[in-house]
């Protein structure tokens, strides 16, 4: 017997809709049987500015790290950042 899907209601924000589906079931709108794998090539992650006070020096040993790499400072620290809470 094959169960009647309720139709999923319209949100006006992406936090209400997550705040919804955090509280339902999604087996009660969704057939996931006949679910596929979507494929995303394009779809970068969200990202947010903050500020980092750093010592001058600090700064200026970062950039040398990163020129001898050849990545941009930024993506350097991003890496590092990446790496230490990966091993955590």
């Amino acid at each position: 017997m094959t169960k009647k899907l309720k139709t999923p209601p319209s949100f006006k924000t992406e936090a209400e809709e997550r705040a919804f589906w955090q509280s339902h079931d999604s087996s009660d709108y969704i057939d996931w049987k006949k679910a596929e794998r979507a494929q995303l090539p394009n779809l970068k992650p969200t990202t947010k500015s903050i500020s980092l006070r750093l010592p001058i020096s600090l700064l200026e040993r970062i950039k040398i790290a990163a020129n001898k790499q050849d990545v941009p400072y930024q993506s350097l620290i991003k890496m590092w950042l990446a790496e230490k809470t990966n091993s955590v």
